[in-house]
């Protein structure tokens, strides 16, 4: 230690202080500094030679007292003196301090990396004299920048290589720095991206959400999301789903990143769904699902106006049959030109929507029923033109359905069904005109939704009954045949006429299952009474011209027979003219009949389309002359003369002939001169349950024959 403090007192210390220089000195670097402390003497070669060496140096170095005054050669291996040789010649060329880093073991033998710092010492001249070495180990330190410059790399490559674009940007929305697939996102280069402001970039009507966006991340909130428009560099719009970060350091937010992606493609597939979501597929209208929504905010809007709004239901008058008729892809065609038709009136207070089928509604906003009554004139004006398709003319007329608000309902609902009444009623009353809702309407569908409810249960609840109305031969004035006539008696609605429920059946299509009952009850009837000993007798049954268009009518009529064992010849068949008309399904099904043996005669004849061509290729046994002309031939000339005819000519073809509708004594000697062979109506007897038939004509015939 002696050679140690006189070379540095000979080299280092002077002046009359330097006794207690060098007291703090030594302690200083002896005792308190944990670095490795060198001197190094600069010599020819050049050569380092070791003057000092702290505590800690000797201790972790292994430099000990023997190796001060020798150079690096001498004292350490070549493979450490090495290195180091080139790292202090590198000091004598720059000429100021020098700073590298060396790895070297320490006293545990371990391998350690050590920070060194060489200074120059300089004499007067300006020469180096010596060399002043510390060395730090900084292992953990170098782990410690490595591991940050691994997970700079590491969120560097996140960045670089996301799909999303990713902005950083400072508090007034400068871009600092922005990833590749910014530049792919946007349009623009990287470059062109530093320093612009995101505002800029972003469509105007989402610069109040975009700054309110970076506030909420300014102040702490992360992962704040919007959806916006973003300007492209060629000037169109991307529809962009943004969300941000703050850029937090030691706790402060220093910035923001934007996070953004381009959601055009999914905003583009979000339309279209949005779009088929709300019309109709056929036609390109709002459809229900619009309506109703469309609705509700209308009554919510015009609930405290004094003005209201129409719902106009339109329906196409026979549209069914053209459909039927022409096919169901020109029926689709035809339907599209009535929408383009319409789409004409569509405004921002008039919305066009198709229901369904061939049901079209108008929302009609800001309107009185004057102003309505004369936009409806106009619509239906519209279609006094004709539609073409495929150079054919089509003409079709609307019927005009009409509810107002608030009068006529003050929900979506009850304004859809008042309007659809309305319609209802003008379906019911001629078609092709328009009427508005009133409120005696309701009570009117209801009963019809009642009765139709009750139909179809009539059959299980047995409230069908037949009744019988007797033919009288003018000749004999004996009665062999009947016509069975349908009742019924609703336990809840009493009874109901014919002609309200006939018709009905007719339109929901229960008249084939009513009228097969009707057929197996007639059936029925006749073997009843055949067992009590009647039997030469016939009854006619009606059949509606949807049940004779009916594949299984022929069979079901056999099966019948069979099942009650009657003869064919005691049942007759009663069709109407308008079931003639298409003779190529007519002459096989009646042809079929009276092969079985069944009798045919054809009802009301004379007030349908007739043709003479029927009766000669028709397998007719009975024309019934229709009541029409009966009730005037008194009176009439020409009723007198028709059913002179009638009479005349279903002689003259072997028919016989049955009028309907006798009513006094002189009718039935007016129809006796003719020679009308039977007559029917309440002159004898009007329609009587068939206990009251056997008691007052059956039991007369027998007594007669």
């Amino acid at each position: 230690m002696k050679l140690t403090k006189s070379i540095l007192n000979e080299e280092l210390v002077n002046g009359p202080d330097g006794i207690i220089t060098e007291k703090i000195i030594f302690d200083i670097i002896f005792r308190h500094m944990k670095d490795l402390v060198f001197v190094m003497k600069v010599e020819e070669g050049p050569s380092f030679r070791y003057v000092f060496a702290n505590e800690s140096a000797q201790e972790h170095a292994k430099i000990t007292a023997d190796s001060l005054g020798r150079t690096l050669e001498d004292v350490l291996p070549f493979e450490l003196a090495f290195p180091l040789q080139k790292e202090y010649e590198k000091l004598l060329k720059r000429g100021t301090v020098h700073v590298f880093l060396n790895e070297s073991p320490f006293g545990n033998g371990e391998k350690v990396v050590g920070e060194t710092i060489l200074t120059p010492v300089k004499d007067l001249s300006g020469e180096i004299r010596y060399v002043i070495a510390v060395t730090r180990e900084v292992t953990e330190k170098l782990v410690e920048q490595l591991r940050l410059i691994e997970s700079e790399q590491r969120y560097k490559s996140i960045v670089e290589n996301n799909i999303d674009a990713i902005f950083s940007i400072d508090f007034k929305g400068k871009i600092l720095d922005a990833n590749p697939a910014a530049a792919l996102v946007t349009g623009y280069t990287q470059k062109q991206l530093m320093n612009r402001s995101l505002y800029n970039l972003i469509d105007d009507y989402g610069l109040r959400d975009l700054q309110n966006l970076l506030e909420r991340t300014q102040n702490g909130f992360a992962m704040e999301s919007l959806d916006c428009r973003f300007i492209h560099q060629n000037g169109h719009l991307l529809t962009v789903h943004i969300k941000t970060v703050p850029i937090a350091i030691h706790g402060d937010i220093s910035g923001i990143y934007v996070i953004m992606r381009d959601i055009s493609m999914e905003a583009r597939h979000a339309e279209t769904i949005r779009y088929m979501a709300f019309h109709d597929q056929l036609t390109g209208l709002y459809n229900r699902r619009a309506l109703l929504d469309h609705l509700n905010d209308s009554i919510h809007t015009f609930s405290n106006k004094r003005i209201g709004f129409a719902l106009i239901s339109i329906d196409l008058d026979r549209f069914k049959h053209l459909n039927d008729t022409l096919g169901h892809l020109v029926g689709d065609e035809i339907l599209k030109k009535v929408a383009d038709r319409l789409s004409e009136l569509q405004t921002d207070s008039c919305l066009v929507y198709r229901q369904g089928g061939d049901e079209f509604m108008i929302l009609l906003l800001n309107t009185t029923r004057r102003d309505t009554t004369r936009f409806v004139q106009e619509t239906l004006n519209m279609f006094a033109k004709s539609f073409y398709f495929n150079s054919q003319e089509y003409y079709i007329s609307p019927s005009i359905g009409i509810s107002m608000f608030p009068n006529d309902g003050k929900n979506a609902e009850t304004l859809i069904k008042n309007a659809d009444e309305a319609l209802y009623r003008v379906k019911d009353r001629g078609k092709a005109h328009f009427q508005f809702y009133r409120s005696d309407m309701s009570n009117e569908i209801l009963n019809v939704v009642t009765l139709e409810t009750n139909l179809r249960k009539a059959i299980k609840r047995n409230e069908f009954t037949l009744f019988f109305q007797p033919q009288i031969d003018l000749k004999t004035s004996e009665t062999k045949s009947f016509e069975a006539l349908l009742r019924w008696n609703n336990e809840e609605l009493g009874n109901i006429p014919p002609s309200i429920f006939i018709p009905l059946a007719e339109d929901t299509g229960l008249i084939v299952s009513i009228g097969n009952w009707v057929i197996e009850q007639a059936c029925k009837q006749i073997s009843d009474w055949n067992k009590s000993g009647y039997h030469d007798i016939r009854v006619a049954v009606n059949i509606s011209p949807k049940q004779f268009q009916q594949p299984n009518l022929v069979p079901f009529i056999r099966t019948m027979i069979e099942k009650y064992r009657v003869l064919p010849s005691s049942l007759e068949i009663e069709i109407t003219e308008s079931a003639m008309q298409d003779t190529k399904e007519t002459i096989p099904t009646l042809k079929s009949l009276k092969e079985i043996g069944l009798a045919i005669s054809v009802d009301d004849f004379g007030t349908g389309y007739s043709s003479l061509n029927y009766l000669k290729k028709f397998p007719i046994d009975v024309l019934k002359i229709d009541q029409s002309f009966i009730r005037d031939i008194l009176h009439d000339e020409k009723d007198a003369a028709i059913t002179s005819t009638i009479i005349h000519l279903g002689r003259s073809l072997g028919m016989e002939v049955i009028a309907e509708g006798v009513e006094d004594k002189n009718q039935i000697d007016f129809l006796s001169k003719a020679m009308c062979h039977k007559a029917q109506g309440y002159y004898y007897a009007k329609p009587l349950p068939a206990s009251d038939i056997e008691r007052d004509f059956l039991n007369i015939c027998n007594k007669k024959g």
